[in-house]
């Protein structure tokens, strides 16, 4: 036992050293680290015409997200929607704001848990992982994050793209951007993706005590919850994306956490963009529908956000609980992303230490 323990104390030692011995204008190594990057849908810069063109243009432009004809599709995207869309989109921006840091509310809140994921797992590991975050649109982008992991020393690399339930709009074009940025590297570290966690139950935990901690705070009860997901076109429902099976899943899951009636909450969709049909109902027309049957009170929750965005902030705050109280309610409750919950930040601890099974020890 006593030769193991020294063996173990040489080990630490060693990895706590500089590699040397390295023959003469050798580029420097570093000790071998994991790196953990979770990412993000992105924001822009700030709120002007142009930083939000620029945006709007790469979202817009991914095939993932708007499966048209290439060469059609950009016509119309770069002469008539990015002409005028900018104009209303920074408006709703600007309404949002984190004026105080000069950023989007979407950046704040992932540094947030990025900021008290670092400290937990290092906590844990040491110095031998490296937490950043990305945004699969603007900035920081994922291409300059991995290339900044990698000069960091990172060998292996944990990817967690931050949507619970699987699209590819969503985590599928964020892995395609990390592998792209793979490609443009001679030396590749080694990487996994973590797939969609809507189902995990410490998941449904999370999102079940952000309810009743919300409602808590309520004089009584709403008469009814709304769980609102990122609405897609249904035709990628039918061409195989499992996102509608999992958001589903992910109401089914909670209502039975929770041990509410059926009655009590309804799937809803929201957010969308051009033409043809689309996931449904339509949160916006949903609400406005409970408010005519009576219901004078409802509460909203959006579980395919694990971030307060300008999905949340803006339009179920602004858009869809004007849509309520119009149509005849009178008491609209939001109920916030996970954010950096403690809880939310401790499923993140535990999802990555279980991803980096051999990696991290």
């Amino acid at each position: 036992m006593k030769d193991l323990n020294n063996s173990l104390v040489d080990s630490k030692s060693r990895a706590s050293k500089p590699i040397d011995n390295l023959p003469e204008k050798h580029p420097t190594i570093g000790q071998p680290k994991v790196g953990v990057l979770i990412a993000n849908l992105g924001t822009p810069d700030s709120t002007d015409y142009w930083a939000i063109r620029r945006y709007l243009s790469e979202f817009l432009s991914d095939r993932r997200v708007i499966d048209y004809t290439p060469w059609i599709w950009q016509i119309i995207l770069q002469t008539i929607i990015l002409t005028r869309r900018p104009f209303s989109s920074g408006a709703a921006y600007r309404s949002i704001w984190n004026h105080e840091k000069d950023e989007s509310p979407l950046l704040t809140n992932v540094r947030e848990q990025t900021d008290k994921l670092r400290t937990s797992l290092q906590k844990r590991f040491g110095n031998s992982v490296v937490v950043e975050f990305c945004m699969r649109y603007g900035n920081p982008s994922t291409k300059k994050t991995i290339f900044k992991l990698k000069d960091l020393g990172c060998e292996k690399i944990v990817f967690l793209p931050l949507y619970p339930q699987y699209s590819a709009p969503t985590t599928g074009t964020a892995n395609d951007e990390a592998f792209r940025a793979l490609m443009s590297l001679n030396w590749q570290p080694a990487i996994r993706t973590i797939p969609a966690y809507f189902d995990k139950p410490e998941y449904i935990k999370c999102l079940a005590n952000s309810i009743l901690d919300k409602y808590k705070t309520l004089d009584k009860d709403p008469d009814h919850l709304v769980v609102s997901y990122h609405g897609v076109p249904e035709r990628y429902l039918l061409a195989g994306d499992p996102y509608h099976c999992h958001c589903q899943k992910t109401t089914r899951l909670l209502k039975e956490y929770l041990g509410w009636h059926s009655a009590k909450l309804t799937t809803t969709f929201q957010s969308k963009f051009g033409p043809g049909k689309w996931l449904g109902p339509a949160t916006i027309d949903f609400v406005s529908q409970l408010a005519k049957e009576g219901k004078k009170s409802i509460a909203v929750i959006a579980p395919a956000f694990s971030s307060d965005c300008i999905e949340t902030l803006e339009e179920i705050q602004e858009e869809i609980k004007e849509s309520f109280l119009e149509s005849g309610g009178e008491e609209f409750t939001y109920i916030e992303c996970l954010n950096s919950r403690d809880d939310h930040i401790k499923f993140f601890h535990r999802l990555i230490v279980n991803e980096t099974k051999g990696w991290l020890s």
